[in-house]
């Protein structure tokens, strides 16, 4: 038998120990921790340079942007959306490859880890013992993100005042920040709003802040739009050390700009103004002030009006959302007789679409915003049946089913960050006898995820206190919602 290691390395999955923020020390039985391939590129980026190999005699780029030596949007096309020079059907096929390669080693070191005979293993679909259906494409394909960030830093003709994307890394100390406008998955208005701060910034006596101890003040800039056109911008501002009456001045001129100078042409619904001495700040850690407009924007998404507010998740392709949310809701087999477990619920879409179809909906999310949001989307629509839980869900989880012990059988949902679950997450999932069907949404199911994969399907383990009776992988169905990109979200089922 393989070890963890070997398999992992071979995978691409082994990385420094002691980086997962719940592993401070290695798991029994594992000779090191399980981490993504980030660092590193992952299966869908060696699958594209593999494709395009074989396509470069076949096929001119589709876009012209000028000469390749002298052209940074082509840099930050090949850094941002790296899939971009292929046809939208051979991008397709480039992720199922990639999802199929993912799926097909997973599954090779839990048959070896169940002790199944792999030359005997009866494989039912792309040489997969689980059934992997074929990618679910974005109905959109240009333009589709409803939320941009955008990072100021020095341009290509080095004015630090530049807002835009990053070509290069902080590693290597060669950070250039360039205009997105000709990034195929931004849309226009996203570029517009960021044009105009840019404008402002360089009108600005105030220095833009490109890292924490070198001072500078104005730093990113997020753009949320919805499908009726309307317009959040989100802009995160060091205090550094200014007075509250200095602080005031500096947001009343950015208002000024917005409403009633060059800005106004963006027409925006609502402008916010955080002030963050960190990388990031949640809402909880320092508030999001509104200076004018509307609180909230709204989307119509599977036959309900969403809440949605400025820091709470929501995916960026609402489209493609619509495909992913609805291949979870067949794929979860709910009835009236089921509770649903929905963990890392964000706004809480995918319980509340399918709240008519089970007895109850219980969700959990670590913002409370985006909690308070999904309690206003079921209030307004009109949905009771549903509660919604704010905290860590390692926290909340446990208890949660301790007291739901009833008998009643329970259908779990989960749509984790990138990191995956937290490990005591898994293992309360694991050993509730009443959860037998899980579905299980990754955005990177090559990476961290896969410990979470191995652990609710491996063997009981005492040592890691997983109990329960093991889940098996039975059915796989890619949706893409990042077309250009090498992303691709993995729907998987798991039953038991």
């Amino acid at each position: 038998m393989h070890s963890p290691r070997q398999f992992l390395s071979r995978v691409g999955l082994v990385s420094k120990s002691g980086l997962l923020p719940w592993c401070a020390r290695k798991p029994p039985g594992w000779s090191q921790p399980f981490l993504s391939t980030a660092s590193g590129g992952n299966f869908t980026h060696l699958a594209a340079k593999k494709y395009q190999r074989g396509q470069e005699s076949q096929k001119k780029p589709s876009q012209d942007l000028g000469p390749l030596d002298a052209s940074w949007q082509e840099r930050l096309a090949d850094a941002v959306t790296p899939l971009w020079r292929l046809s939208y059907e051979e991008q397709l096929k480039v992720k199922f490859e990639a999802q199929r390669k993912i799926l097909q080693r997973l599954e090779s070191y839990l048959q070896m880890l169940n002790g199944v005979n792999m030359t005997t293993a009866t494989p039912k679909s792309e040489g997969l013992s689980c059934i992997l259906l074929p990618i679910i494409p974005s109905p959109v394909i240009s333009g589709y993100r409803n939320k941009s960030t955008f990072s100021v830093n020095r341009g290509p003709d080095g004015n630090s005042k530049t807002v835009g994307y990053y070509v290069g890394t902080w590693r290597d100390r060669n950070i250039v920040c360039v205009h997105s406008h000709r990034l195929k998955n931004i849309p226009e208005k996203h570029n517009q709003v960021a044009q105009y701060y840019e404008i402002f910034l360089r009108q600005s006596r105030a220095e833009p802040c490109l890292l924490f101890h070198e001072g500078g003040y104005w730093r990113e800039l997020t753009v949320r739009t919805n499908s009726q056109g309307h317009t959040m911008a989100i802009i995160t501002f060091h205090p550094q050390e200014l007075s509250q009456e200095e602080l005031c001045v500096q947001k009343e001129t950015v208002k000024e700009f917005f409403t009633k100078g060059p800005g106004a042409v963006c027409d925006l619904t609502s402008l916010y103004f955080q002030e963050s001495t960190m990388t990031h700040c949640s809402h909880q850690q320092s508030p999001y002030q509104l200076l004018f407009g509307e609180p909230h924007i709204f989307e119509d998404l599977l036959d309900l009006k969403i809440r949605i507010s400025p820091d709470a998740f929501f995916q960026v392709n609402t489209a493609g959302a619509e495909m992913l949310y609805r291949t979870v809701g067949e794929l979860s087999g709910v009835n009236s007789n089921t509770i649903l477990l929905d963990i890392c619920c964000g706004t809480g879409v995918i319980g509340l679409s399918l709240a008519r179809h089970t007895s109850k909906v219980l969700g959990i999310e670590l913002l409370e915003q985006a909690v308070e949001d999904a309690r206003w989307t079921a209030a307004f629509n009109g949905i009771t049946n549903c509660e919604f839980y704010a905290g860590r869900a390692e926290k909340i989880l446990p208890q949660l089913l301790k007291s739901k012990n009833d008998g009643q059988l329970i259908v779990a949902v989960v749509n984790p960050a990138r990191a995956g679950l937290h490990y005591q997450v898994v293992r309360a999932i694991r050993n509730c006898r009443a959860i037998r069907r899980l579905v299980f949404v990754s955005c990177k199911p090559h990476g961290e995820a896969t410990r979470n994969f191995i652990d609710l399907c491996c063997p009981p383990n005492s040592a890691k206190k997983l109990l329960g009776e093991p889940f098996v992988l039975r059915q796989a169905v890619p949706v893409d919602l990042f077309p250009h990109t090498a992303h691709c979200e993995l729907v998987l089922l798991f039953t038991r």
